[in-house]
């Protein structure tokens, strides 16, 4: 085994510190030569075997280059000309879109692009509380009612009885979770996880296919003369649902992002523009913003408030509409902290009351709400490294939500278990998944999925490991450091922010910030100083040790940012772990 970096076997947070390869360091060394890029860069380039030939256009990924031909996927022409029917014949359309950020981006793209071709449309969000995930018998018979056109934007592929509900009435799949062989009786199921599609575009949210899908309906359009949309305008929120989504960072998302990112930084959306005021974002958005402060607040309005909130927010015509939406998911965003924490710590509990060693850990509980446990599952798989599924018990029904680890899909765990009639419901990705039960069903069901797992996933699961780009001396920390940095970018899933060592630092500074963040000034041997912001650094053991260092030095890792806070540009090191030195 690779000797680890800094002789880092156990971090702070029970990772071992992982170098990269020195078949990507003599990789990133020839980029770097090659191409006059500066090292860091290249080594970042390199870990995504991209050949020296490729690296410029990987650095600038172009729509154009990479966007398929929207005809080659299953049902997607006659779903674009179905939807061009029903604009030219003035039909009566109504979107169902998932609660969520991807459900949420879809579904404001599409609304907008009828609003600009004259169309109104109805929009339904169902609560995910009463309803749960995906069409419904009770909404769908009632959308039938009155539309002669249903659109399912993330989700709809394997609901079934929903989607017969709706009949004789036309429905329009567009999704991106795992389908069955079967699929349900919609018009079209446009989706590229369909079994009998190719394995090229697997990578893309729900978002980024309606997106394809709206090329060909533009072009269907341009084709008898008339003006169409212009689509770009909408990759701000392509962008937003692909990061919040957590798809992987390749291929034609990487250009999605990149371009979005470019769209979101002129503000023209009104609902983005206020979010990104009320986030106090006075610079350009990067990922981590979209990932970690837009994403969690329109997925707000879906988990304990509204669910319709986050799409008005993104389809509001005025600034005055959109701040309004924007105070009230930021007002539920800490209202979703709050039970997150005091939910936590009860599963906490259960789970050192449990002391269990299997290679599935779950929890539940009556009154945990049912739009936090996918959180809490997050938070709990990470801790431990193992899929974890957490329940939300009401009246004997049960709500989960799973996540999993690295090489074991708990998607296609998931999807095995409602084949064999084990739970009533449920689906998802290889890392994500919901599912509903029974409570009386959920012991039985937790033992089938575990046995599933130990005979389809990974057999030794590995100690975390954090993957370490390269150590960085203090003084070489400057904007311009981050900037290159950037250009390797857009980062996510697959190709993570570069984590930057800092070593044998001296804390010269610490205070904490709110309840559990910690700020601090540290330097090295050439006594310059970087400013460091630890967020949550008092849930793990990072907090306390860097608070008490008694004069100790450390080893630590973490992600340049540029900090726009108060107008004054600077760069600060965001901490994500530590090792004494």
């Amino acid at each position: 085994m690779q000797r680890a970096f800094a002789d880092v076997e156990s971090s702070l947070t029970n990772k071992r510190w992982k170098p990269v390869a020195e078949e990507i360091h003599r990789q990133g060394l020839a980029i770097s030569q090659s191409l006059e890029i500066p090292e860091i860069v290249s080594r970042v380039i390199a870990t995504q075997n991209v050949p020296i030939e490729n690296v410029r256009s990987f650095m600038d990924p172009k729509i154009k280059t990479l966007m398929p031909d929207p005809k080659s996927f299953k049902d997607l022409e006659k779903a674009a000309k179905r939807i061009i029917d029903a604009i030219n014949g003035k039909e009566k359309i109504a979107i169902f879109s998932d609660y969520d950020v991807d459900g949420a981006a879809s579904g404001a793209i599409l609304h907008n692009w009828l609003r600009e071709l004259g169309l109104s449309c109805t929009i339904y969000i169902p609560d995910r509380i009463k309803e749960g995930f995906g069409p419904n018998i009770k909404a769908m018979e009632n959308l039938s009612k009155n539309h002669d056109l249903i659109i399912c934007l993330d989700c709809g592929t394997v609901a079934f009885e929903g989607i017969n509900a709706a009949q004789p009435k036309d429905v329009i799949v567009v999704d991106h979770h795992l389908a069955e062989e079967k699929l349900p009786a919609a018009y079209a199921v446009v989706n590229p996880s369909r079994q009998d599609e190719s394995e090229d575009f697997k990578y893309l949210c729900a978002t980024g296919m309606l997106f394809i899908l709206l090329v060909e309906a533009n072009a269907q359009i341009k084709s008898d003369n008339k003006n169409a949309p212009d689509l770009f305008q909408f990759l701000d929120l392509v962008a937003l649902a692909t990061i919040a989504d957590v798809a992987p960072m390749t291929g034609l998302n990487r250009a999605f992002v990149k371009q979005g990112l470019t769209i979101m930084a002129k503000r023209k959306n009104p609902g983005l523009r206020a979010l990104c005021d009320v986030c106090k974002l006075n610079s350009p958005p990067s990922t981590y913003d979209l990932g970690f402060l837009l994403g969690p607040r329109i997925n707000a309005g879906g988990r304990i408030g509204n669910s319709k909130l986050g799409i008005e927010l993104l389809t509001s015509k005025t600034s005055a509409e959109a701040e309004g939406f924007a105070n009230k998911l930021d007002e539920l965003n800490i209202d979703r902290r709050k039970i997150e924490a005091k939910a936590l710590q009860e599963a906490e509990d259960q789970i050192a009351e449990r002391n269990s060693k299997s290679a599935l850990l779950w929890v539940a509980k009556e009154g945990w709400h049912p739009g936090v446990v996918g959180i809490i599952a997050s938070r709990l798989k990470e801790k431990y490294n193992k899929p974890t599924v957490v329940f939300s018990i009401e009246n004997g029904e049960c709500s989960g939500s799973a996540r999993s680890i690295k090489g074991i899909n708990i998607g296609f765990g998931v999807s095995k278990l409602v084949s064999e009639n084990l739970i009533t419901k449920g689906g998802g990705h290889s890392l994500a998944a919901g599912l509903s039960l029974k409570e009386q069903q959920i012991s039985k069901a937790m033992e089938r999925l575990e046995k599933i797992i130990l005979k389809n996933g990974t057999q030794n699961i590995p100690k975390p490991e954090l993957m370490i780009t390269g150590a960085v001396m203090c003084r070489a920390i400057d904007e311009d450091l981050v900037v290159n940095i950037e250009s390797a970018g857009p980062f996510g899933t697959n190709i993570p922010t570069p984590n930057l060592a800092l070593l044998n630092q001296r804390i010269l500074y610490s205070k904490r910030v709110g309840e559990n963040h910690l700020r601090l000034t540290v330097s090295d041997e050439t006594n310059s100083k970087v400013d460091v912001i630890a967020f949550k650094a008092f849930d793990t053991k990072i907090g306390k040790a860097l608070e008490d260092h008694k004069g100790m030095k450390f080893h630590l890792v973490g992600q340049l940012k540029i900090d726009d806070w108060g107008g004054k540009r600077r760069v600060k090191f965001h901490l994500q772990d530590v090792a004494p030195a």
